[in-house]
């Protein structure tokens, strides 16, 4: 095996080469899919996941082939399905006697899907799962190589379940040049909308250390929280913490006090979470 494509991202200077060691990853018979899949499941196997993983990547590739048509780079659609590999072969379980491509299939496609929506050009192009359907299926069934007709938007309408209107929106999208955040190359830069925009978004250092932060926040409060008795807890959790906020009457009701018991309760709880906060 070759060691070295699991530490090879593909991107467009390597993709080549990524392709060609892929591909010259040997085939698994059942037996030693089924094998490898054992020792994965059984011990934690990072060895036989790599094996897992290097066999199947000619079909990641096969797959991430068929949404070059959205502009995105083949790399990337690449590397998005090697991650629902992954996440398949963790969850495979040989016991149920089903190969890993049929099982890594769903896995690999999702990622793609995810990625290509999140990044295509059109904006909140898929709420819903019709619309999203409709949106992978849209130009593999369209008859003509421009817009839409009325006879054809409704025969696409039926068979996916969508309103014509749906379909005839999606062809508008689809058929829209997309804008380019940081303008053409023919055009004015400083009339592209990155010139029009500032980053509110914070540098790496402070990300992490506000995620750490907050993290820590969190590690507290459960600290905190496991301190309390078990009534206390629900109490506290119910009032403050669902998002849905239970009243005084219905948590009396739930333990058969009063509600001015609860209360009383709620206030001597929040002050031992305030006073173990405070010594964290």
């Amino acid at each position: 095996m070759n060691q070295a494509i699991m530490n090879l991202s593909p991107t467009s200077d390597n993709l080549d080469q990524f392709i060609r060691t892929a591909n010259a990853a040997p085939y698994l018979t059942e037996e030693q899919e089924f094998a490898l899949g054992y020792r994965l499941q059984a011990d934690n196997d990072l060895d036989a996941a790599r094996q897992l993983v290097m066999s199947h990547l000619r079909y990641v590739i096969y797959v991430a082939r068929g949404y070059k048509g959205y502009g995105l780079p083949l790399a990337d659609l690449i590397q998005e399905g090697t991650i629902g590999l992954m996440k398949a072969a963790k969850k495979f379980d040989p016991a149920h006697g089903v190969r890993l491509v049929s099982f890594a299939s769903h896995w690999i496609k999702a990622e793609i899907h995810e990625f290509v929506l999140r990044n295509w050009h059109i904006v909140k192009i898929a709420t819903t799962k019709a619309q999203r359907k409709l949106f992978f299926n849209l130009r593999r069934r369209k008859q003509s190589l421009g817009w839409v007709n009325n006879r054809e938007a409704d025969a696409i309408a039926e068979e996916l379940g969508v309103s014509r209107a749906d379909v005839l929106e999606m062809d508008a999208r689809l058929n829209e040049r997309p804008v380019s955040f940081n303008g053409y190359d023919d055009d004015d830069e400083s009339t592209s909308p990155a010139a029009f925009l500032e980053s509110s978004i914070d540098d790496p250092e402070t990300a992490t250390v506000e995620q750490d932060f907050r993290l820590k926040q969190t590690e507290q409060l459960r600290h905190a929280l496991e301190s309390l008795d078990e009534r206390s807890q629900t109490i506290i959790s119910s009032r403050w913490l669902s998002e849905t906020k239970t009243g005084l009457q219905d948590l009396g009701d739930q333990y058969g006090i009063s509600a001015e018991r609860v209360r009383q309760i709620e206030n001597q709880a929040m002050k031992k979470l305030r006073n173990n906060l405070a010594d964290a």
